[in-house]
């Protein structure tokens, strides 16, 4: 089924009459499935999802650059970020762009998440050079963290920043050679961490085996945190506390037993401006109101989704989807946009 979504996608993509309209015409796939009538007032009932492109390995941690008006978006396999710009198509912004070290390092070497500073630099979480790093004026990278009381990190994997200027990140161990067992691996847990502006390091929880994106609600009172664990499957809420650190956490949503049944795990997710989680999942990218219901779910024909971003002017959803970069229209935008 994949191969021959991936033959029907790559013929429509590669088309010359279509490189030739105004506006351009992408070609579609997956189905948006409704399960509350509140997701009509975020997706539009003939809402699409449109590919962009693909042939990928594994695509990562899009951003939207409001400044310059593209996509970015890593491909970790090989060490690039990519960026995407209507009209233009796919170019390559950056490589190395996460490991600068000598020979083969592992399978996913390059960067992960990435995020925009509040002056607009771009965060990078690096899997083999093990930081978080900022992109300087200059164009050079300066670390931000790089190890947790005298211990190396394991493979940064998701970040995001709050209004403050505190960086915000997870560190599972998928990026390390041989990920949890690897020989190299210093920092024996996978934590959530906090980078102050003058260079903190804070540790927030390392109750969770498989730590992988996180997002704030639209008041910054609420740090969510999913985990990429086929045994416990969940987005998690934690209070974030007057000093920036977080209290004990809620479970938010528990779909431990659809990922048993559906590719896909809780991985990268965004929050529009009502507090609506659009989250990557099991079978696609879950929709939840702010209480964990269900609104509805983009199913995307087995093609396990990994991550999302807001773009355009805030209503546009891009997803990264194991070897594809799509988009939804939608009739919200993103938190704080």
């Amino acid at each position: 089924m994949k191969h021959r979504l991936f033959l029907f996608l790559a013929a429509v993509l590669s088309c010359g009459s279509l490189a030739a309209q105004t506006p351009k015409m992408y070609p579609t796939f997956g189905s948006v499935i409704r399960e509350n009538p509140k997701l009509d007032q975020l997706l539009a009932t003939d809402a699409k999802v449109e590919v962009l492109a693909m042939g990928y390995k594994w695509l990562e941690g899009p951003v939207w650059d409001k400044q310059a008006g593209y996509l970015l978006f890593s491909h970790a396999p090989t060490n690039q970020i990519l960026k995407w710009k209507e009209g233009e198509g796919i170019t390559e912004f950056m490589h190395p762009a996460g490991y600068t070290g000598l020979g083969q390092y592992s399978n996913e070497p390059g960067s992960n998440g990435l995020a925009f500073t509040t002056a607009g630099q771009l965060v990078l979480c690096e899997h083999g050079d093990r930081r978080i790093s900022v992109l300087t004026k200059n164009g050079g990278k300066l670390t931000l963290a790089d190890n947790f009381a005298g211990k190396r990190l394991n493979s940064p994997n998701d970040v995001v920043v709050r209004a403050n200027g505190d960086v915000y990140f997870t560190d599972p161990p998928y990026g390390l050679p041989k990920q949890g067992s690897d020989p190299a691996r210093e920092t024996e847990f996978s934590g959530v961490y906090r980078v102050t502006p003058n260079g903190q390091v804070t540790l927030l929880t390392k109750e969770l085996a498989y730590p992988n994106g996180l997002a704030f609600s639209p008041d910054g009172k609420t740090l969510y945190v999913s985990q990429s664990d086929s045994k416990r499957a969940v987005w998690l809420a934690f209070p974030v506390l007057a000093d920036g650190n977080v209290g004990q956490h809620r479970v938010f949503k528990d779909v431990t037993s659809m990922a048993a049944q559906l590719p896909g795990s809780p991985d990268g997710f965004k929050i529009d401006q009502q507090g609506n989680l659009f989250a990557t999942g099991p079978g696609g990218l879950h929709i939840y109101a702010p209480d964990g219901t269900l609104l509805g779910r983009i199913d995307l024909q087995g093609v396990s989704a990994s991550n999302c971003a807001w773009g355009d002017d805030g209503s546009t959803l891009y997803i990264t989807a194991t070897g594809y970069l799509c988009r939804i229209r939608t009739k919200t935008k993103g938190a704080n946009w």
